[in-house]
């Protein structure tokens, strides 16, 4: 069996240490396969908060992936933003959208974050055509017995949470997603863990979100999700601080 956590918005900053103290607990006693963080690990992208995550994320000694959230972006300093965006991810930079094979899985990146949208909430989805264009590829060369996992920060599609993603073109990403053999999409933003089979075109593809280590909970308290993957079929298992585990 492999089994992965994956782990969303802890939000260095805003951190709820208490909460990422437990989550390095379990994953130093139970070593799962690896570890896929989908994005916003910090609240205003600032190198100390970049700094403290970097140093969290080496802790855990397992493989890691991580994605770009919406707060991983500057948000005041606008030269930054537009001319420098990822400058502080350095001390992270070899685990940023790093595609990860493991046994039976493969894990392929998603970018759905942009400098610049045009609306007024720059904090939403957009996924561009060159960024699903290199997913697209990275999945398509899958090996053909892998499942497809796709990780992104905002959901593509509504999930019926408290917070939206309202991510342009998701519906669009999500068809070629499924045409290109994806088996489920892992986000987070949304603060809350949620797991959905979604019908496309008559193939069924999974969106599976996670909760919130940080300060900043919607619904549900403090949370990531333990997915089990046994041959072609995985669970998702949704890990509460302090509360019994959830099977989604």
């Amino acid at each position: 069996m492999t089994r992965l956590f994956h782990v969303s918005d802890v939000h260095f900053g805003r951190e709820d240490r208490d909460a990422i103290d437990w989550f390095g607990r379990k994953v130093k006693e139970e070593r799962p396969d690896a570890v896929i963080m989908t994005g916003d690990l910090t609240m205003r992208a600032r190198a100390a908060e970049f700094s403290a995550a970097a140093k969290w994320l080496e802790s855990l000694g397992r493989p890691v992936t991580v994605e770009v959230g919406n707060h991983d972006l500057p948000y005041f300093n606008l030269w930054a933003r537009f001319v420098t965006p990822y400058k502080r991810y350095r001390a992270i930079e070899r685990m940023i959208e790093r595609p990860l094979d493991l046994k039976g899985v493969s894990v392929v990146p998603l970018k759905t974050t942009a400098r610049f949208q045009l609306r007024m909430n720059w904090s939403k989805g957009y996924v561009s055509g060159h960024a699903l264009r290199q997913t697209l590829a990275l999945a398509e060369a899958v090996p053909a017995d892998d499942l497809v996992f796709v990780a992104a920060h905002h959901p593509l599609v509504e999930a019926g949470t408290r917070t939206s993603s309202q991510t342009r073109r998701g519906g669009l990403a999500l068809e070629a997603l499924a045409g290109a053999g994806a088996h489920a999409v892992l986000t987070g933003h949304v603060h809350d863990p949620f797991d959905i089979a979604h019908d496309v075109g008559g193939r069924t593809v999974r969106l599976i979100g996670a909760g919130t280590l940080s300060e900043r909970v919607r619904t549900q308290p403090p949370s990531f999700n333990e997915i089990r993957i046994d041959g072609a079929q995985f669970e998702t298992i949704a890990r509460f601080k302090g509360e019994a585990d959830v099977k989604l």
